[in-house]
């Protein structure tokens, strides 16, 4: 029974419906992700590059021919990702303007630096090559002691530009009053049980009501652009760096 529910949770972590209604503390957030990517994943065309992709959640919701994912070489994500190629965290493995699009999901906070980083996602695209990537704004540190920065779109914008990119589209992903319900729940959940029973009594009892809660706020109160959780660019490599 418990694997059965640990495996419904797990599918509904980066598309929840309304079982992650339920069961998911993140709903407010990953739905909100979910809704832009899958918008703007028209945009992610040809050879795909997702840089830190995880277990490649939104893989199905891009234009790509060829979808490559790459990770940094660690013995959790080896064991836990679907990475296609692994590195040291400084220089890709791919040769230059290898790739006509690259998406970063939620991982340029984890970056110490930024510069590198983004010189080398310009490297390895073509000409006018996409770059899809999401970065939180307002959210709690996270995978300790590997989170350094939080961006304002401006600053997104102004680093961009310096490594060669122009923005096409920049939306801020849950600009309304669903943010403060969120952060509740995720500052509950980190602080609730560490009994997964218990955990997930506390998400039906507790964080469940505070996620209905929201979508009720969200719809009766106007949005604030100057207050939202995710940050959700789609740019275009207009020079080389």
């Amino acid at each position: 029974m418990i694997a059965a529910l640990k495996r419904m949770i797990e599918k509904n972590q980066f598309e929840p419906g309304l079982i992650g209604l339920v069961l998911n503390p993140f709903y407010i957030a990953r739905k909100g992700l979910l809704t832009h990517i899958k918008q703007l994943g028209i945009g992610v065309t040809g050879k795909t590059l997702d840089v830190g992709c995880g277990t490649k959640p939104y893989e199905k919701y891009f234009q790509s021919s060829e979808y490559i994912g790459l990770e940094i070489e660690t013995t959790i994500h080896k064991e836990k990702s679907k990475a296609d190629f692994y590195y040291d965290g400084t220089k890709f493995p791919f040769v230059d303007k290898d790739f006509d699009s690259v998406v970063t999901n939620q991982v340029l906070e984890h970056v110490f630096n930024p510069n590198s980083f983004l010189s080398e996602i310009n490297r390895v695209l073509k000409p006018h090559g996409k770059l899809l990537l999401t970065v939180p704004f307002v959210w709690d540190e996270h995978e300790q002691p590997y989170d350094y920065a939080r961006y304002s779109s401006f600053g997104l914008k102004s680093l961009l530009e310096k490594h060669g990119f122009k923005i096409l589209e920049n939306r801020k992903s849950v600009n309304d009053v669903k943010v403060i319900f969120q952060l509740f729940n995720a500052y509950f959940y980190k602080k609730s049980h560490k009994s997964f029973l218990l955990k997930q009594a506390a998400m039906v009892f507790i964080m469940f009501p505070v996620n209905l809660v929201s979508l009720i706020f969200g719809l009766l109160l106007p949005p604030n652009d100057d207050l939202y959780l995710d940050n959700i660019i789609l740019a275009e490599k207009i020079n080389d760096v």
